[in-house]
């Protein structure tokens, strides 16, 4: 009896290759980052490093051999799931956090500071993108994917790279997966370059004596805090990590689930549905499995109430969340396509909205956090532009440098404020299909009727974050008045 292959086929083994290669492109850069100084210093994480090391090791391999190291739909695909399956395990984690009205008022401001550096980053790459569309010819909507990798992340930018790059609905911008997880690229660098600039500034000023410059990790790690009354055992017929995995799997494929139907119904409305609105369900595969993984959560927690025991172990779902984001971060980078750097429509657009996009939310995040957040300022901006520029492992990262002990509410403020974000966020991820209707491959021909829709509503939402965010200040001056 044959089975159809050997285990010495290449088919066997192609994955675990591929995932060795990320895995020790990873490890490789944080080697390097502890044993070169002005690495270390540049606070950009081993993942992205590792992401680029890989990315210039397979030019040099495919210049050599004529093949690549890894498939490119291999590492689109982890960093499509790596984002579903990393949001899954953090939202199933319980929130345990200590409730007033203070840390209540800081959490909302936190997520409306999130959405209002959204929309000017949006504002800003649409504006910058509508402008070279009439002077190269580029695709106009392409400066939407700013605020998905600056705001959002590799996974976010690819996503919606990805569905402007195969949607039928307008015409398809080619290189669209690449533009955008070259801006997620981007945003990490910017992370660290504006972090250790504003460091740099302070200790000029000698807010702070000494920099740590990302110095081993103080954590006080207790027995409570890696595990809990009530909880399953570490082992027994099946081990606590296992049920951890299963269960976080098992939520997201029951978003998928829930993605199928909804594709099968948009299938047959057909038309509108299928071209534009099925992509944004696709795209959505995040925050689907968010509300799915509250779900969970919420019936675990309910039987756990009745005397049943409680499956979920936050330091796990911590972990698992990890391994998710950095897997997808260091295979986001390296499926980038080098060859659309060839082409100027593509390249010139992109480098001016990473830099106007960097500046911007520098200024911005560094105005609203002496406002809004008087008594730690400093700790306020390094985790926001860090997650605003790249992720929120990143502004924690800057964070630790001033606060690695987590005095301040500064950290718990990133992680609590996803909820608010998502509320007011929510307009602007459904404007992301609206803009591009219109647009076809012949620019004498488009309509950018939608474009400039877009535009517009984004600004308007601006203002609205902004009245909302400097609330205190406007109504405190129309009182004295």
């Amino acid at each position: 009896m044959t089975t159809g292959h050997n285990f010495w086929d290449a088919g066997v083994w192609s994955l675990m290759i591929e995932l060795t290669i990320l895995l020790v492109g990873m490890l490789t850069a944080n080697m390097l980052r502890r044993l070169i100084k002005p690495l270390r210093q540049s606070l950009i994480p081993s993942s992205v490093l590792g992401g680029f090391l890989i990315l210039i090791a397979n030019i040099a391999y495919e210049k050599i051999t004529g093949t690549t190291l890894f498939s490119k739909v291999t590492m689109e695909t982890l960093t499509y799931h790596g984002l579903g399956l990393g949001f899954v395990a953090m939202a199933l984690r319980s929130n345990k956090r200590e409730k007033n009205k203070k840390s209540n008022t800081a959490v909302f401001d936190a997520g409306v500071t999130t959405v209002s550096s959204y929309l000017l980053q949006g504002i800003l790459g649409l504006a910058i993108t509508i402008g070279f569309f009439f002077l190269l010819g580029s695709w106009p909507a392409s400066g939407l994917l700013l605020p998905m990798g600056y705001g959002q992340g590799p996974g976010q930018a690819y996503n919606w790279g990805h569905v402007y790059e195969t949607a039928t609905a307008y015409a398809p911008f080619k290189f669209g997966g690449s533009f955008g997880l070259t801006v997620a690229a981007m945003g990490f660098v910017s992370a660290g370059l504006g972090g250790v600039f504003y460091l740099q500034r302070m200790k000029k000023k000698g807010q702070i004596d000494k920099l740590l410059l990302n110095a081993d990790e103080m954590e006080d790690l207790t027995a409570e805090s890696i595990t809990e009354k009530g909880e399953i055992p570490l082992s027994e017929s099946l081990d606590k990590l296992t049920v951890q995995i299963g269960l976080v799997v098992f939520t997201y494929m029951a978003a998928y689930g829930v993605m199928y139907l909804l594709s099968l119904g948009l299938d047959y409305l057909g038309g509108f549905f299928t071209s534009t609105v099925k992509p944004l369900v696709w795209g959505f595969n995040f925050l689907i499995g968010t509300v799915m993984a509250i779900l969970v959560r919420n019936v675990l927690k309910g039987l756990t109430n009745r005397g049943r025991r409680q499956y979920l172990n936050n330091f796990m779902l911590a972990r698992i969340s990890g391994v998710m984001f950095d897997l997808m971060v260091v295979a986001s980078i390296a499926a980038i396509d080098l060859s659309a750097f060839s082409h100027r429509e593509f390249v010139i657009p992109l480098s001016v909205i990473c830099i106007v996009g960097a500046v911007a939310t520098y200024i911005q995040l560094d105005i609203i956090c002496k406002r809004i957040y008087p008594e730690y300022p400093a700790e306020a901006f390094l985790s926001l532009y860090g997650m605003l520029t790249g992720t929120a492992s990143t502004g924690v990262i800057l964070l630790r440098e001033i606060d690695p002990l987590f005095k301040t509410p500064a950290a718990s403020n990133l992680v609590y404020q996803q909820l608010w974000a998502i509320v007011f966020g929510f307009p602007m991820l459904l404007l992301l299909g609206f803009a591009p209707i219109g647009l076809t491959a012949d620019p004498a021909t488009t309509n950018l009727t939608n474009t400039w829709i877009t535009l517009a509503a984004l600004t308007v939402l601006f203002i609205v974050m902004n009245v909302i965010l400097f609330r205190r200040d406007i109504f405190k001056k129309k009182k004295t008045e």
